[in-house]
């Protein structure tokens, strides 16, 4: 989930600074690793201050680098064949002592922080409902007699959606679930965004239609959830 262990630091290494995890609480709405509340955003389906993912980043941009070309894991030795290689491996040993420095004590409960996350759910899914657009326009503008007429000449009215019939902790549980999909999706389109080629842009059309069905979805769970509370 959380990627920062600590390397032993090779002798040909200068030496680095005794670890002190910090003895701060995490709270709702904090980062989960350091308990910082700095530009919290979403992060390997987690929230992560901007400090955590900078350094995230940098380990997995240096894991990216070595395998790309075959090279040594990252591990603890900064033996490297160039002066390029030697840079990724004291880059991400670098980050991963500030993980370790500012790393909270005592992690929380991931029970705890999921149900932090549900009010954050709740917003997501009301914003993605009023991005959606109206299966079909015009309708606030109809008056009350074409309502009624069309009414008759097609099929009766659906009746109204009871709130013992919907399970609100469902609809959560199940926009937490598409949340943690956009999550992924958005990181895909990431990694493909620079990318050229009939490949790349097909993998990013694949990726935007993927993102599309899940803003749908939310948009509907949202308009469930709204016809519960009524």
């Amino acid at each position: 989930m959380i990627d920062a262990q600590t390397l032993d630091v090779p002798a040909e290494t200068t030496k680095l600074h005794t670890v002190r995890p910090t003895s701060r609480a995490w709270v709702p709405g904090a980062c989960v690793w350091c308990g910082d509340d700095d530009a919290v955003e979403m992060y390997r389906n987690e929230p992560r201050c901007g400090t955590c993912r900078e350094k995230e980043e940098i380990i997995e941009g240096a894991r990216r680098f070595l395998g790309m070309y075959g090279l040594r894991p990252l591990g603890g030795t900064l033996q490297s064949d160039d002066e390029e290689e030697r840079e990724w491996r004291v880059n991400a040993r670098d980050a991963r002592q500030v993980l370790n420095q500012i790393k909270l004590a005592t992690p929380p409960d991931p029970a705890l922080v999921r149900k932090a996350l549900r009010p954050r759910a709740a917003a997501v899914v009301a914003e993605s409902a009023v991005a959606t657009p109206r299966a079909v326009t015009g309708t606030a503008t109809r008056t009350p007699s074409s309502t009624r007429s069309t009414r008759t000449a097609a099929a009766p009215a659906p009746a109204a959606v009871r709130s013992d019939a919907v399970d609100l902790e469902e609809i959560q549980s199940r926009a937490l679930a598409l949340l943690d999909q956009m999550t992924q999706v958005d990181a895909q389109l990431a990694q493909v965004a620079e990318q050229s080629g009939l490949a790349a842009r097909a993998r990013r059309s694949d990726l935007e239609k993927q993102k599309a069905t899940i803003m749908r979805t939310l948009g509907a769970l949202e308009k469930a959830r709204q016809s519960a509370q009524r």
